[in-house]
């Protein structure tokens, strides 16, 4: 089986996917801009051969990447990055290279719109916040008048809530449409919750070879543009709601041979037209890890190995290890350079012991949403989580 991996060595971690498939008797090829110097060698054993290209944005260099690998190893089974970023370049040379592994060009709009992802999600009977194409000042306006305020304008295309606002009045809707961002853009009702997933694999049938969920609370859009606390959690086990619901969207999508990593709101309050305090409407669909370091989250959460079950997934199309350990409570806590936190990073990592997983720094590339420095730690109990949270971000007192 030749496999091409689009960007290996970024995030970091993902060398591990490559790691594991070369262990499982695949032959991995990679394709990215990093010089091969650069590349970690775990990630240089596990590549038969690294094309790099000046960029990804230029699809050519990738075409021709693909057609080398093509002369060189035979026809390619799997082109995949797990990354959003690059998507559409994945099914693009999918389709190109008659790939069948994955989604090509005509499919992957329903995993990029998120006014697209609205039909399925209604589709799997999850209900979805009202939203309209933020056409023009008057189509906002009107919108608004539907929905009331406050209501949020996000890209229909993105990532971890970046470029997306809260407009509250509509002198805040006017301000926006002054100056409308590049790119088609969302108006959709504001929704009071906090954010739950369902994250795991799946294969060519669609059956679930792993799923775990974890708990956003504080807004994710608040953590991008007002630097509130950043934090996350992964539940002990997937609560049977979420279970249920993700089951639902990912036979709506048809989802095959793929990471998922869906994303729900909990309401904590009442909303008309989407339920009551505590029941389940929809968010976002993404067709590939949670970003971060979620992935080592879930093993350290579930005393597995996503790295492997993934890799299991695209050699076997079925889970070829177990995996038997305790579960815990796995909290992730992004703190930003330059606030006055009352304990250092390490300070922090040593008050948790043997509870610590780890601590270290998030790349420059993905800390506006995550922060910049990482601590993440393993408890039994949710009251020791939350401890955990206040230690991490206290700030000291002045004077």
């Amino acid at each position: 089986m030749n496999f091409v991996f689009i960007s290996p060595n970024f995030p970091e971690a993902y060398r591990r996917f490559c790691v594991r498939l070369r262990e499982n008797g695949v032959n991995v090829l990679g394709v990215g801009d990093a010089p091969y110097d650069f590349l970690h060698p775990e990630l240089k054993w596990a590549l038969t051969e690294y094309y790099r290209v000046d960029s990804l944005e230029d699809y050519d260099q990738a075409l021709r990447a693909l057609g080398h690998f093509t002369g060189r190893y035979g026809k390619i089974d799997w082109v995949e990055s797990n990354n959003e970023y690059w998507l559409e370049l994945d099914a693009r040379l999918r389709t190109d290279f008659n790939i069948t592994t994955g989604p090509k060009a005509h499919e992957i709009r329903k995993y990029k719109s998120k006014l697209a992802m609205k039909e399925y999600y209604r589709k799997a009977g999850i209900p979805c916040a009202r939203c309209a194409p933020a056409a023009d000042l008057e189509a906002g306006l009107a919108f608004a008048r539907e929905a009331g305020y406050p209501i949020v304008a996000k890209p229909d295309s993105g990532v971890g809530a970046v470029a997306t606002w809260k407009l509250e009045s509509e002198e805040d809707l006017r301000r926006f449409f002054r100056d409308p961002p590049e790119g088609p853009y969302l108006l959709e009702e504001y929704v009071s919750g906090s954010v739950v997933t369902y994250d795991g694999v799946c294969n060519s049938k669609g059956e679930v070879l792993f799923a775990a969920s974890h708990v956003t609370r504080n807004s994710i859009m608040d953590m991008v543009n007002k630097h509130v606390p950043t934090y996350y959690y992964v539940e002990k086990e997937v609560p049977a709601d979420v279970e249920a619901a993700g089951r639902a969207v990912l036979n709506a999508f048809g989802a095959a041979s793929r990471f998922f990593h869906l994303e729900f709101f909990r309401l904590t309050e009442a909303k008309p037209g989407l339920g009551e305090a505590g029941d389940l409407a929809a968010l976002e669909v993404n067709m590939r890890p949670a970003g971060g370091y979620t992935p080592d989250m879930l093993n350290f959460s579930q005393s597995a190995d996503v790295y492997q079950i993934w890799a299991d997934m695209v050699a076997y199309d079925e889970p070829r290890h177990s995996y038997i350990g305790p579960r815990s409570y796995c909290v992730y806590a992004g703190r930003r350079d330059g606030v006055r936190y009352d304990i250092s990073l390490g300070q922090l990592e040593a008050r948790c012991g043997g509870r610590a997983r780890l601590f270290t720094r998030m790349p420059d590339a993905l800390a506006g949403t995550m922060g910049n420095q990482v601590a993440i730690a393993c408890f039994d109990e949710m009251e020791e989580v939350d401890l955990f949270v206040r230690a991490a971000f206290r700030l000291r007192e002045e004077g």
